[in-house]
């Protein structure tokens, strides 16, 4: 294995723009969701007449659909996958809407009969619901509660009241709140291995809302631990979540 600084100055250096996780091949796997959520998408995409992908990142999700539909909007608020999302999918005609925090969505009533999302930050429920025409549906796969937290919590200590966010069921509720119905609600708990401390650096700052204050100067002895222990031959495990939510206007 290479030195720590050099895994780590290449880590720093990489690429973190769109949703690829190109960088962590052969250096981290991660289980994936019993139900193929791209695949799944496809589907739907290729059925819709107008469709919205939110939170798109770099628009690579949608991207794998081989057919589109006549109208398809993207949305994505960090400037960089924006930029990122415009160049992958505006030569097939897809509109990238550059969003603003907590805004409501920029679109009127009843425009899209399929929302999307794959790992929304923070879905608007009742947004969601009021662009959606009736009978329109909401397909996306969420990040579920205490999702890499043993990783995170490696870094930041014991969270027990994160713990408890992006629960599936609460956020099934709050979806039936603002008027959908709930058609099928699946979930998954994931194994994810790290092996090399430059997988680590990297998925935390492609990740930075997961420790918000990260540096590897800050947290220096505790990369150094754990690279010992990766060299060792033990690698990191991790644990993600994951749920498929469908739900009808």
């Amino acid at each position: 294995m290479r030195p720590f600084a050099e895994l780590v100055a290449e880590a720093q250096s990489a690429d973190i723009t769109g949703w690829g996780f190109g960088f962590l091949d052969g250096r981290a796997t991660e289980e994936r969701p019993p139900w193929g959520y791209a695949r799944l998408l496809a589907g739907r995409l290729a059925r819709a007449h107008a469709a919205l992908d939110i939170d798109t990142g770099g628009g690579e999700v949608v991207n794998e659909a081989p057919q589109l539909p006549p109208t398809m909007v993207v949305t994505e608020s960090w400037p960089p996958n924006a930029e990122r999302a415009r160049k992958l999918l505006g030569p097939r005609g897809v509109r990238v809407v550059q969003t603003t925090g907590d805004d409501p969505l920029p679109f009127d009533d009843a425009s899209f009969d399929l929302v999307t999302s794959r790992h929304p930050v923070k879905p608007d429920w009742r947004d969601i619901a009021r662009v959606l025409e009736p009978g329109g549906h909401y397909f996306a796969q969420h990040v579920g509660p205490a999702s890499s937290f043993e990783l995170i919590e490696y870094f930041l200590g014991p969270l027990p009241e994160n713990r408890k966010r992006r629960d599936p069921h609460v956020e099934a509720a709050q979806a039936q709140a603002a008027g959908l119905h709930i058609e099928s609600l699946l979930t998954a708990t994931l194994r994810i291995e790290y092996f090399d401390i430059g997988a680590i650096v990297w998925i935390l700052r492609k990740c930075p809302w997961w420790v918000p204050d990260f540096s590897p100067d800050k947290y220096h002895d505790q990369l150094v631990c754990l690279d010992a222990q990766l060299r060792a031959g033990r690698s990191f495990v991790d644990h993600s979540s994951r749920h498929l939510i469908d739900a009808r206007r």
